[in-house]
């Protein structure tokens, strides 16, 4: 597959999530009310708030980043595209690259920029804001991965959709504990530059392999 290839599946998969708009808007609503529930449930202490503000924003982050990821290749192997992709000879990596991207950018992209929102909730300061959004971008990506790759895994299985969150949250709470310790390195003083580049390092090293994994357990699935 070449660049235009590359080009014309990612085309395919933004139409179709343009298409079934409910289905990133529901995770995109879920991180607004979470984030909004919460400051009034620990109280109005500001210090409290703030010591809170970036843990919760990346819980919240991170449920809406996996929520539906059962589906997210179910779809393709129940109405065929699958099986069209593996007949046709096409690059499975490359259409899952592309199925990863647009998935990226209409859920944990979106979470970036909403995480402003925290400013005002939490009683964060611009500096720190920017700081949360930039490691939600350098480190959602890598969340995103893996659950993606727990799905594939069980995608043939009767009860997968439960399995997915059980296989993928013990591998996702190391970068969880990373991204908001940066945050924290940065609140204090200190340099988080090393953490924030270790997880941009992880996600890039996932976004180049996961594709490859992910599209050998759809052929597998495919084929059992």
């Amino acid at each position: 597959m070449n660049t235009v290839d590359f080009s014309t599946l990612w085309q395919r998969e933004w139409q179709i999530k343009q298409q079934n708009k409910m289905q990133w808007l529901y995770p995109l609503v879920l991180f607004l009310i979470i984030i909004t529930l919460f400051p009034l449930t620990v109280g109005s202490e500001p210090k409290l708030l703030k010591q809170l503000g970036v843990p919760a924003v990346w819980i919240a982050g991170l449920l809406s980043l996996v929520m539906g990821m059962d589906n997210l290749f179910k779809p393709a192997l129940e109405n065929g595209t699958l099986a069209q992709l593996v007949v046709a000879r096409a690059s499975l990596s490359l259409w899952v690259l592309a199925r990863l991207m647009v998935h990226w950018l209409t859920s944990a992209g979106m979470v970036a920029i909403l995480a402003i929102l925290a400013m005002p909730l939490f009683g964060l300061d611009a500096r720190d804001t920017l700081i949360l959004s930039v490691s939600i971008v350098v480190g959602s990506p890598l969340l995103l991965c893996l659950s993606a790759i727990a799905s594939s895994l069980t995608l043939s299985l009767k009860n997968g959709a439960i399995l997915v969150p059980l296989m993928a949250l013990p591998m996702q709470l190391p970068v969880l504990i990373f991204a908001t310790g940066a945050v924290d390195l940065f609140a204090t003083g200190m340099n988080g530059l090393p953490i924030l580049a270790l997880l941009l390092a992880g996600s890039i090293f996932a976004l180049i392999l996961s594709p490859l994994i992910i599209a050998y357990a759809l052929k597998m699935a495919w084929l059992s």
